[in-house]
């Protein structure tokens, strides 16, 4: 899920404008850091990567 937020984000709002949350907010900074791993993507890239990720996942669903 993580990385389809990382995809998500870059996409809609491209690089990561935001600082790095603090330790104690650990779920904001998975996503923080699922993000910032997508950062050198072009919006139009994630977006193709982020589609082609949720067709994986709904056919990998669709077999189990």
């Amino acid at each position: 899920m993580l990385i389809l937020y990382g995809l998500y984000k870059q996409a809609t709002v491209g690089p990561v404008n935001t600082g790095r949350p603090g330790m104690f907010n650990m779920r904001e900074k998975y996503k923080w850091d699922a993000w910032k791993a997508v950062e050198g993507k072009s919006k139009e890239e994630a977006m193709g990567d982020y589609i082609t990720k949720v067709k994986q996942l709904f056919e990998g669903a669709g077999s189990s």
